[in-house]
């Protein structure tokens, strides 16, 4: 089969027309909103690849130009789909290129006419294929990019290089350029290219929302429903990097935490009463503790907590922080006959190669005679090395 201009486009039609649906298909299960906005970006190139074709099979249904203006707003879709994707609110000024779109259909006919829409166009798609490749910048850490996000990208950079390229090319004198009839280097070649950035811009994009899914149901995996910590299947995933710190020069600490008289609550209040009381005392806990702090929830009213590079001094403060400020809250939320407090059992440790569980084996040992003690107080435990290797 002939690469005449003709098969690219209807090449060019199926597979964006196929990508469309795939695109959309995803976003029905997983409702993101980059996935529609790509999709109907590879809609519109379809339906304008199927204008081009009856257009040269003789059905003028508009003119020639209303197809490529279609390829204007199907970047535009991908664009908007980029900054869905990266969170980024793109300035209203970015949509003065539907004016600049506007402005060329009314220029005047004449000999350099379809050089001039074609360089014109050409730079709108590079300009916009461009700003999307560079929305995908990782940015302070705040965005890191998957392997598909990396090549959506490097694709949406090439592509827009490769237009601003094309752009550059109507200014050479005596260029042929003849979109009516098909013919010209550069609509072949752009026709090429478009086959194969249709394919590589696809798979990128629905490789890029697969990544953040996966890594959306991991996080799900790893949370407590109700208090939005980490739950203890993310406890001894987290941890080992965290025990590894610890040295002599530079321990760590691990505080098991269990609250008072937190039955009350869910006797006398309701079981309603006592999430809004487990929810309060982790949005205590985010707000207290340092950065670089590991917070999960073990299960009913336990918790736990991971602390690096610190002091039994300042473990000690935290502690006493942490239990005037909830029993204040506990206090104001809700009325019981024994009041809801915390107790606490907390451990040093600066022994990188020791496991987790010795030292939450330590920290219960202490909780427990924080309890025998009288609660509402924290104990802890004696300095001692971990066991034996």
């Amino acid at each position: 089969m002939a690469l005449d201009p003709f098969t690219l486009l209807v090449l060019t039609s199926a597979m964006a027309a196929a990508s469309a649906l795939y695109l959309a298909a995803e976003w029905h299960s997983v409702r993101e909103r980059s996935l529609l906005l790509w999709s109907t970006g590879f809609a519109i190139i379809a339906v304008g690849c199927v204008l081009a074709l009856l257009r040269s099979r003789g059905y003028v249904l508009f003119g020639i130009w209303f197809p490529n203006g279609m390829l204007i707003v199907a970047h535009w879709m991908f664009l908007s789909g980029v900054a869905a994707f990266t969170r980024t609110r793109l300035p209203r000024a970015w949509w003065l290129l539907v004016a600049v779109w506007l402005a060329m259909l009314a220029l005047p006919g004449g000999p350099w006419w379809s050089k001039a829409m074609l360089g014109i166009q050409s730079l709108l798609i590079a300009v916009i294929s461009l700003r999307a490749g560079l929305l995908l910048r990782p940015q302070g850490g705040a965005l890191t990019l998957s392997v598909g996000a990396a090549q959506l990208r490097f694709v949406l950079l090439v592509h827009g290089l490769f237009y601003l390229a094309k752009a550059s090319s109507t200014l050479v004198p005596d260029a042929f350029i003849n979109l009516a009839s098909f013919r010209g280097t550069v609509i072949l070649v752009s026709l090429v290219e478009g086959v194969m950035a249709i394919m590589l811009l696809a798979m990128s994009m629905t490789g890029t929302e697969r990544h953040r899914r996966e890594e959306r149901i991991a996080q799900i995996a790893a949370r407590d429903p109700l208090t939005a910590l980490d739950n203890r299947r993310a406890l001894y995933l987290r941890a080992p990097p965290l025990l590894q710190q610890a040295s002599p020069a530079s321990p760590g600490a691990l505080l098991l935490i269990d609250l008072d008289h937190f039955k009350q609550v869910n006797d006398l209040h309701g079981h309603d009463a006592g999430d809004r009381l487990l929810v309060t005392f982790a949005d205590l806990l985010r707000s207290t503790l340092p950065d670089g702090a590991l917070a999960a929830r073990l299960g009913g009213d336990e918790f736990v907590i991971l602390l690096t590079n610190t002091s039994s001094a300042a473990v000690q403060a935290l502690c006493e922080t942490l239990r005037e400020a909830f029993a204040q809250q506990a206090r104001t939320l809700f009325t019981t006959p024994e009041p809801v407090a915390l107790s606490i059992g907390a451990t040093m440790f600066d022994q990188p190669d020791t496991e987790l569980s010795h030292w939450l084996k330590r920290a219960d040992d202490a909780l427990y005679a924080s309890k025998r003690k009288g609660r509402d107080r924290m104990e802890l435990a004696p300095w001692s090395p971990g066991p034996p290797q």
